[in-house]
């Protein structure tokens, strides 16, 4: 499902107050029980929120993603603004690898007038999106394809990606904690994300609101190994503090 602008910002309220009543939750809206729990029900049966006795909260796992299919339509406006403000920045002529996840298909597609490009990728969907676009060489990593997503991983991906030097590495993230590190859920993914790091000369990460806070298992790097970040609000706090002390440049894109 694709949730309207009131049970988006219901989700956004979770995402700040973590826990809240199906009562709290209408007296913040100015809606009825009646309305709060029909949202409440669809986001839980879409797996964007979890139901417990007397209240809700977000799906809070370390160690398991939101499904694909789920977080393609999560924050879906923001990955464009923030896909758009990526492609801008983008020069035509020059090399990228792009690893995997919904934001980074969202830049893909914004790049098909780009001239000259040549990707690197282990993101099958990344890779098919930009195969359309006649002046980007497409270039697909080897290894194990998940069905879930299909993304590819594993020890020959990373050997395939550490053969090159480019000039972006353009990675998205599953979870940014409150001491500045990025991470996520799949050690094999991760690993092939720190192949990227090392092997470009400038790290850039695109990553919504949502993922600050955000908890997942594994640690991927810290903020100052990364360049630039693009996000689609001023990010909350400690974050501005911790992107000053390590010289990442924040695009808020709007």
């Amino acid at each position: 499902m694709t949730p309207n602008p009131r049970q988006a910002q219901l989700m956004e309220e979770l995402r700040t107050r973590g826990t809240m009543t199906v009562e709290a939750l209408a007296d913040q809206f100015g809606v009825t029980l009646q309305t709060v729990r029909r949202d409440v029900k669809l986001l839980s049966e879409a797996g964007l929120l979890s139901r417990f006795h007397g209240g809700v909260r977000l799906p809070s796992s370390t160690t398991e993603n939101i499904a694909y299919r789920q977080r393609q339509q999560l924050n879906e406006t923001a990955k464009q603004r923030i896909a758009r403000a990526v492609a801008k920045a983008v020069p035509n002529g020059c090399s990228l690898i792009i690893n995997i996840g919904t934001t980074t298909e969202a830049i893909a597609r914004e790049m098909l007038h780009h001239k000259g490009l040549r990707v690197i990728t282990n993101n099958l969907n990344v890779a098919a999106i930009l195969s359309d676009n006649p002046d980007c060489e497409v270039i697909v990593a080897g290894g194990v394809v998940r069905a879930r997503d299909r993304g590819i991983v594993g020890e020959v991906t990373v050997d395939f990606i550490s053969q090159f030097k480019v000039d972006i590495g353009l990675i998205g993230i599953s979870g940014i904690e409150a001491d500045g590190t990025l991470r996520d859920f799949d050690y094999r993914e991760v690993k092939v994300a720190r192949a990227i790091l090392d092997h470009s000369r400038e790290v850039w990460l695109a990553a919504d609101h949502s993922k600050f806070n955000r908890p997942a298992m594994v640690e991927l790097a810290r903020f100052d190994e990364v360049d630039m970040l693009f996000t689609d609000a001023p990010p909350p706090e400690p974050f501005p503090k911790l992107l000053a002390n390590a010289g990442v440049q924040c695009e808020v894109a709007r």
